[in-house]
């Protein structure tokens, strides 16, 4: 197995497969006490997925309406932000 990028994680779907993605960005929620991932497959960029975690960095699937709500409000802002978007242009 190959070693991690500090920007790469490799997650698990129910049947044990195996996913090398790319972290986007990370997300706290203090009022929630919640730590969140928003990671996507380098083939398919387009494609972004928010992921719990916790202090052990075991990750969850975000299943709460609320949250799933607050996480695409916060995906939104991120691709808004200008100094992201030059970034992603340089």
């Amino acid at each position: 197995m190959r070693e991690l990028k500090d920007d790469e994680i490799i997650i698990y779907d129910d049947e044990g497969k195996e996913f090398l993605m790319k972290i986007l960005f990370t997300y706290e929620n203090e009022d929630r006490n919640s730590e969140y991932v928003f990671v996507y497959e380098e083939s398919n960029p387009d494609d972004v997925y928010v992921m719990k975690y916790n202090d052990n960095n075991e990750l969850f699937e975000v299943e709460d309406e609320e949250e799933l709500k607050e996480a695409e409000e916060v995906l939104n802002a991120f691709n808004e932000d200008p100094k992201i978007n030059e970034v992603k242009e340089n």
